[in-house]
């Protein structure tokens, strides 16, 4: 992954979103820290996040905490 500085980024954005698209990955940086990431866009997969909802709400179903509430374990934890 290339890095880039934002001053380069921001002159050469159009050049960037070419490569951008053809797949190329680009960690953008200020004062040689990273502050962003430039990645292709991944359109997302409805299916997949729909199954993984449907699994949590399944587990959730399957699984208790044995009559105690998440509150109340913050709160016995919060005195320790």
């Amino acid at each position: 992954m290339s890095e880039i500085g934002a001053f380069e980024a921001k002159t050469h954005l159009p050049r960037l979103l070419q490569r951008v698209e053809a797949g190329e990955r680009f960690v953008i940086t200020r004062h040689n820290r990273p502050v962003a990431e430039l990645i292709p866009f991944r359109p997302r997969d409805s299916e997949r996040v729909q199954s993984a909802i449907a699994g949590l709400k399944a587990f959730q179903k399957s699984h208790s905490l044995g009559g105690l509430s998440v509150r109340r374990i913050i709160e016995d934890a919060r005195r320790f």
